[in-house]
C-alpha cells in the first residue's frame, strides 16, 4: 500500500481552511479548480521580454515548462520578472543599471514566490544577468528549483564568415582605423545578431548556463542545447517534470549548491576559458546559499584545470559549435574522467553528476573545439586573481588568447570609460600605455558597468597585447587583451586606484599574480591624505539605494 505525501510545502496555507476562501477565490479567477488545490504550486519564472534577443522566446519556453509541471502532477502559474540587454546598455549610462539587476531580478522572484506561496520553482533566463539573478533567489528561497537557460544565438554572416554583437563592437574600432567602410560596418550590424538566443561565444551568458549546469541546477544538455530547434521546449517540460520529482525527495538547492558543487562549476569554466563576470556571480550565488566561496578557491583551481575551448571572444568557435561535438556534457566527461570534477555531487535530475554523465555520449572524435587534456591551449586556467598595492583586495584579468604575461607601462587615467574611448579614437593612446578607467565601481558606477566598448575598440585599432587596460569597473564576457577588472577597494571608498596620476609606472605580472604601482610608501601616504571622496552619482532611485547598499566586488558585489 503507497503512502500518499502532501507535496504542498508552503501553499498548504492557500490551499486548506474556510478561512482561506477568499485566496482561493482569486486563484480560481486564474484557472484554478478543486483538484488544483490539492497539487503543490509551482512558479514559473520567466524573464521573457522583446527588450533583448536573449530572452525574446522565453515566454514560450515559460509554457512549456508549465506544460511538463502539470504533466508532474503540480499547479503551475507563470509569472515575469525583469531583465535588461546588456549588449543595447553597453558603453553609455545605460550600462550602470546592469549589474544592479541582477540584484533586481533575485528580489522580484523572492518576492512572488514568497507571496504566492509556491511549492518549487522553475526559472527560465536568458541575458547575463538573469542566470545569477535568478540563482540568488532560488538559493534564499531553498525550495525545490531547476533552472533552464533559454539558449545561444545562432552566428551570424558577413562575408562567408561567423559574426557576433563582439564583432559589431570590435568594427567600430576597424572603421576608425579605415580597414572597413560604412557600408561593411552597416552590414556587420544589419547580419551580426540573426534571432533569439543569448551571445553565441563564451561570454557571460555562456559562461553562468555552463557553471550552473556543472552545479547541477539545470538538466543535462541545457547550457549548450542552442535558441533555436525542439529541444529547448523539450527541456522546459522536462524541467517542469523534474521539480515535482524533487518536492516527492525533498531535494533542495542547499542540497546541490554545496562547496563542491560550486568547485565544480569554477572547473568547468576555466576549462571553458569562461568570463571573468564568473567571479561575481559566483560568490554572490554561494552567499544566497551560506557557502563560502572567495578569490583564493578560484586561483588554487585554476592552477589545475587546463583551457581547453578554442571559443570566442578569443578563439575560433561558438557555443553552437560545442553542442554540435558533445556540448557542455561531453567536456564535463572529459574533466570527471581527469580526476578534475566532484562526481558524487547530488543534481536537480535526483541522482548524482557521475551518474547524469555515464550514458551520454563522449565529444566527438576528430573535432575541434574542445582539446585534448595532454594538448591544451594553456596548461592553467585563463582566469586569474592579481593582488598587489593597486588592488589589496583583488583584481581578475581573462589570460585567453593573450601571449604576453607581464606589462610595464605608464597611466593614463580617466574617470570615464566615455573618456577613455574618446582618447583611444583620437589615437591618443601610445603602444605600451596602461589605460586606467576609474570611479567604475559597485558604488562609484554606479553598477560596475562593463568595459566592453572600448576593449573591443582597442582590439579593432590593433592595440590588442599592446596596450593595458585596468579599471574598477569590470568586463564584458567578449572582452579579450591585456584587461583588468573589478580592482578592489574600489577608487569611490578610497582605494589605491584613485590615488593613481598620470605618467604613474605599474606593473601587472600574470604569473606572478601580481598588480603593483612603482611609488614609495610616503608618496602613497601623501596621496591617501590629500584624497576626497566625490559625492555618489546618484541622490535618489535605484542606483542610489544599490550604491548605498553594495559591497567589494572581491566578494561578489552583494547587497544581501
Amino acid at each position: 500500500m503507497s503512502t500518499y505525501k502532501d507535496l504542498r510545502i508552503k501553499s498548504i496555507v492557500i490551499s486548506e481552511g474556510s478561512n482561506r476562501t477568499p485566496n482561493r477565490a482569486m486563484l480560481r479567477a486564474v484557472g484554478f479548480t478543486d483538484e488544483d488545490f490539492l497539487r503543490p504550486m509551482i512558479g514559473i519564472a520567466s524573464t521573457w521580454s522583446e527588450v533583448t534577443p536573449c530572452n525574446m522566446h522565453l515566454d514560450q519556453l515559460a509554457v512549456s515548462a508549465k506544460k511538463g509541471a502539470r504533466e508532474g502532477g503540480g499547479a503551475p502559474l507563470i509569472f515575469n520578472t525583469i531583465t535588461v540587454s546588456d549588449g543595447i546598455a553597453m558603453g553609455h549610462e545605460g550600462m550602470r543599471y546592469s549589474l544592479p539587476s541582477r540584484e533586481i531580478i533575485a528580489d522580484s522572484i523572492e518576492t512572488v514566490m514568497g507571496a504566492e506561496r509556491f511549492d518549487g520553482i522553475v526559472a527560465i533566463g536568458g541575458c547575463d544577468k538573469n542566470m545569477p539573478g535568478c540563482m540568488i533567489a532560488i538559493g534564499r528561497m531553498n525550495l525545490p528549483a531547476v533552472f533552464v537557460y533559454g539558449g545561444s544565438i545562432q552566428p551570424g554572416k558577413s562575408k562567408g564568415k561567423d559574426i557576433d554583437i563582439v564583432s559589431a563592437f570590435e568594427a567600430v574600432g576597424r572603421h576608425n582605423k579605415h580597414e572597413i567602410d560604412d557600408k561593411e560596418l552597416h552590414q556587420i550590424e544589419c547580419k551580426a545578431c540573426p534571432g533569439p538566443g543569448s551571445c553565441g561565444g563564451m561570454y557571460t551568458a555562456n559562461t553562468m548556463s555552463s557553471a550552473i549546469e556543472a552545479m547541477g541546477m539545470a538538466l543535462p544538455g541545457n547550457a549548450s542545447n542552442p535558441a533555436i530547434g525542439n529541444s529547448k521546449a523539450q527541456e522546459c517540460e522536462d524541467a517542469g517534470k523534474a521539480v515535482i520529482r524533487l518536492l516527492e525527495q525533498d531535494i533542495r538547492p542547499k542540497d546541490i549548491m554545496t562547496k563542491k558543487a560550486f568547485e565544480n562549476a569554477i572547473t568547468v569554466v576555466m576549462a571553458l576559458g569562461g568570463s571573468t563576470n564568473a567571479f561575481l556571480h559566483l560568490m554572490a550565488m554561494a552567499n544566497a546559499v551560506d557557502v563560502d566561496l572567495n578569490y583564493d578557491d578560484f586561483e588554487r583551481i585554476r592552477k589545475n584545470v587546463p583551457h581547453l575551448a578554442d571559443l570566442k571572444p578569443s578563439g575560433r568557435f561558438v557555443m553552437q559549435d560545442l553542442s554540435n561535438v558533445g556540448g557542455v556534457p561531453g567536456v564535463m566527461k572529459l574533466l570527471l574522467r581527469a580526476g578534475l570534477l566532484h562526481g558524487d555531487c547530488m543534481t536537480v535530475t535526483g541522482k548524482t553528476l557521475e551518474d547524469n554523465l555515464r550514458d551520454l555520449p563522449d565529444l566527438t572524435q576528430g573535432q575541434e573545439v574542445i582539446r585534448d587534456m595532454d594538448q591544451p591551449l594553456k596548461k592553467e586556467g585563463a582566469l586569474y586573481v592579481l593582488k598587489g598595492n593597486l588592488a589589496p583586495e583583488g583584481a581578475v584579468c581573462k589570460m585567453s588568447g593573450v601571449k604576453i604575461k607581464k606589462m610595464r607601462g605608464p597611466a593614463k587615467v580617466f574617470d570615464s570609460e566615455e573618456a577613455a574611448i574618446e582618447a583611444v579614437m583620437a589615437d591618443k593612446i601610445m603602444e605600451g600605455d596602461v589605460i586606467v578607467i576609474r570611479y567604475q565601481g559597485p558604488k562609484g558606477g554606479p553598477g560596475m558597468p562593463e568595459m566592453l566598448s572600448i576593449s573591443a575598440i582597442i582590439i579593432g585599432k590593433g592595440l590588442g597585447g599592446k596596450v593595458s587596460l585596468l579599471t574598477d569597473g569590470r568586463y564584458s564576457g567578449g572582452s579579450h587583451g591585456f584587461v583588468v577588472g573589478h580592482i578592489a577597494p574600489e577608487a569611490q571608498v578610497g582605494g589605491p586606484i584613485a590615488l593613481i596620476k598620470n605618467g604613474d609606472s605599474i606593473i601587472i605580472d600574470s604569473t606572478k599574480g601580481e598588480i603593483d604601482v612603482e611609488l614609495t610608501e610616503a608618496e602613497w601616504t601623501t596621496r591617501q591624505e590629500s584624497w576626497v571622496a566625490p559625492a555618489l552619482r546618484y541622490q535618489r532611485g535605484v542606483l542610489a539605494k544599490y550604491a548605498k547598499l553594495v559591497g567589494s566586488s572581491s566578494r561578489g558585489a552583494i547587497t544581501d
